[in-house]
């Protein structure tokens, strides 16, 4: 029989699909250097799914500064290697052929584009986005989040967009690296090291590439999202909470 598998990322638009789908298995792919606060937060998540999340890890890596130094190379044209080491490779080490796939793209627009992508590049993949499908947002997964009384991970209350890893080599926006630079001081350092002795200019301020310890000390930052629900996010909480109700 094939496997429903949620694919959780210690955020909280993963975590409004994990309780909408109740899929068999919930995976999460540890990277090793996401936020402290995202293991609590992972672990206040299986107590409201009533379930376990599985940790996959890439045995070869501790963490992405680990493949950036070991691979010398950060982020480019051909992506990051950090993605493909701690998140692809564990996952196609774990999936099946016939596995259904459910993953925590959201309707903004930048996501709903993101899944259609990974349906593009892995066509043999049964990959399912239910927020893209009921129009749920990013704001609207906080504020889930909040009515189901889970404190969301501390770093979006600092400004970032995702509770991804710190840094995220992939952003290019100089407000981002400026967000780092303010609220993770020793990770902005190593990364500006690093990215000069590359050659990787990470961030791009009109057009041009430019490495990340040019961005002026005055550079504005990313802003806190204020969770927002809408009728679409109550329809949501509706479906998720009604469970609760009848228990």
């Amino acid at each position: 029989m094939s496997r429903t598998i949620g694919w959780f990322s210690a955020g909280a638009a993963s975590a409004v699909v994990m309780k909408l789908v109740k899929p068999d298995i919930i995976a999460y792919c540890e990277t090793g250097s996401e936020d402290i606060d995202n293991h609590r937060f992972l672990e206040d998540c299986e107590e409201w799914f009533g379930q376990e999340v599985m940790r996959l890890k890439n045995p070869k890596f501790n963490d992405t500064w680990e493949v950036w130094e070991k691979r010398r190379y950060i982020s480019g044209i051909a992506g990051a290697p950090c993605t493909s080491e701690l998140k692809i490779n564990p996952r196609l080490k774990f999936q099946r052929p016939d596995d259904i796939h459910y993953f925590g793209y959201t309707a903004d627009a930048r996501d709903a584009k993101r899944i259609e992508t990974l349906k593009e590049n892995w066509p043999e993949l049964d990959a399912r986005a239910p927020l893209v499908e009921q129009g749920i947002t990013k704001a609207a997964c906080l504020a889930i989040i909040e009515t189901a009384g889970i404190k969301p991970p501390r770093v979006y209350a600092m400004g970032y967009p995702n509770a991804n890893c710190i840094p995220c080599v992939k952003a290019q926006s100089p407000d981002y690296w400026s967000l780092v630079r303010r609220e993770h001081p020793a990770e902005f350092e190593r990364m500006s090291k690093l990215s000069r002795e590359l050659g990787a200019r990470l961030a791009r301020i009109k057009g041009e590439r430019i490495f990340i310890d040019e961005i002026p000390e005055d550079w504005p930052t990313t802003k806190p999202l204020a969770p927002e629900c809408d009728f679409l996010c109550n329809i949501a909480e509706q479906e998720i909470f009604h469970e609760k109700e009848n228990t």
